[in-house]
């Protein structure tokens, strides 16, 4: 069962909370970076998340066609067929979803996994994420409401966001201000809205200085204790500790100790996407480099064919990503941890 079941999902969630630690959840685009995914969690010994966004959703599906919803459910279809060779359990997830996207990606997809679990099957997905944070807080609530009900209906995880995650990823794009730093004003009224797990399962991106992306040090200032912040206030209104199963985003660059202070606070699924594009490309650059008289046919030549078949470099590119995948899971503690 190496797609997580709704009821392992659920498991896999509440271990990491209790066991203290957190899952990568890892953007892939291809099903090579996919490959490299399950290679990373397999070699990690970690179960994992696995994500697309809408950008990659679309890629996926061809780059004439660019449909969201085909590129989401080929990649599901494909990901249940191959990860059954890895000895890990994946949940798939679909990352940043705004509101003018909601009608073409989510919703579509969340009436697939309805229509699944009619006839007995799993949901396509494991879990989907709302971005609302480009639009004011109630909002944000009201439609995280509603889909929260067509979520728990088809046996789905929801993930929403609150506050505003700096930087740019597929052409979305949160301004570096004081919107950085979720206040628990922000997280009470998201347990007054959604309840705490009555009503369905959601997981919350609460932001503490999250920047998509690669920044130098210094130009933004990451502050876990936010996160404590929001999970004591909530927990004292309602008797619970850590009440909230949290997600950190736009961690690229982030020391390992606020990655572990931010773990300790309720962390449970970190996105990676900036660190293994770059550990998937950075081979693929050294190959040329190193082969460029045998990728290119210079002066009339032939070229040399092993170097320019897409295997060559592609083998190249899904070890790195997959040895900075096994080194996220060190680093979020979730290495050795999979469900035997």
């Amino acid at each position: 069962m190496p797609i997580a079941t709704p009821e392992v999902y659920a498991e896999m969630l509440d271990r990491a909370k209790a066991g203290g630690f957190a899952y990568p959840a890892i953007n892939v685009t291809s099903s090579q970076t996919l490959h490299a995914a399950l290679r990373g969690f397999a070699e990690a010994e970690s179960d994992g998340i696995i994500q697309v966004s809408t950008g990659g959703a679309e890629f996926l599906s061809g780059t004439t066609v660019k449909d969201m919803v085909t590129g989401s459910v080929a990649f599901a279809e494909f990901a249940r067929v191959v990860a059954e060779k890895y000895p890990v359990t994946v949940a798939l997830h679909t990352d940043h979803c705004p509101k003018d996207k909601l009608g073409s990606f989510v919703r579509p997809l969340l009436e697939i996994s309805a229509e699944r679990v009619a006839r007995g099957q799993d949901p396509l997905f494991q879990s989907h994420m709302w971005d609302g944070s480009a639009v004011p807080l109630d909002e944000n609530l009201q439609i995280a409401s509603e889909l929260l009900d067509k979520t728990a209906a088809a046996k789905v995880v929801l993930e929403i966001e609150i506050g505003v995650v700096g930087g740019e990823e597929d052409g979305i794009v949160g301004e570096i201000n004081e919107k950085l730093y979720t206040t628990p004003e922000d997280a009470l009224a998201v347990a007054e809205t959604l309840g705490l797990g009555e009503r369905g399962r959601y997981i919350v991106a609460a932001t503490f200085g999250n920047v998509h992306g690669v920044y130098k040090p210094g130009h933004v200032k990451l502050r876990p204790s936010v996160l404590k912040e929001i999970q004591d206030a909530v927990g004292a209104k309602y008797g619970k500790e850590k009440p909230f199963s949290l997600v950190f985003h736009g961690g690229s660059g982030s020391t390992l100790e606020e990655i572990r202070e931010s773990i300790s606070y309720g962390v449970v699924k970190m996105n990676i996407d900036t660190d293994t594009q770059y550990a998937f490309t950075r081979p693929i650059v050294d190959h040329m480099f190193r082969n460029y008289d045998g990728v290119l046919k210079i002066d009339g030549e032939v070229g040399n064919k092993k170097a320019y078949d897409p295997r060559a470099y592609g083998k190249a590119a899904e070890a790195g990503m997959a040895a900075r995948i096994v080194e996220a899971c060190q680093q979020l503690k979730s290495a050795g941890t999979k469900i035997k």
